[in-house]
């Protein structure tokens, strides 16, 4: 049920983005999400792509400090509250969103959630009781 992430540490510096999306496009890796945060020196970019280890690989040639990452994938209804619902289940069972992003499919119907847990293994298992619909790495990398 865990999602396989890139972390991937980026200086802060115009051109870099660019060039770790033109790797990924040489290499015929589709990025299905993403997520970048920064400081003023540099950045970290979160990617969940089509195919994780030839991603990894072909990143680490290129000289970039890559990590993985254990997350979870969420689907969600796309409505007011959606988020709220599942956010204020984790808080009440104490569980801690470190950080999370989010895409909407095609069809509009739905959102992926993409968390990241302090307690990944309870976060699964919570949700799961719940009926939210996680999302295993190999369906997400082929929407």
């Amino acid at each position: 049920m865990k999602v396989d992430q890139l972390s991937i540490f980026l200086e802060n510096r115009a051109g870099r983005l660019a060039e770790v999306t033109r790797i990924l496009s040489e290499a015929q890796v589709n990025i299905r999400a993403l997520s970048l945060a920064d400081t003023s020196d540099f950045g970290i970019l979160r990617l969940i792509v089509s195919d994780f280890e030839k991603a990894k690989a072909k990143l680490k040639e290129a000289g970039f400090t890559v990590g993985r990452t254990s997350v979870v994938a969420v689907e969600v209804n796309d409505q007011p509250g959606g988020l709220n619902n599942i956010l204020t289940m984790l808080q009440e069972a104490g569980i801690n969103v470190e950080y999370m992003y989010a895409f909407v499919q095609q069809s509009g119907d739905s959102a992926i959630l993409i968390f990241r847990f302090d307690r990944t293994d309870q976060g699964i298992e919570l949700l799961q009781k719940n009926n939210i619909n996680i999302i295993p790495g190999d369906k997400l990398y082929t929407m």
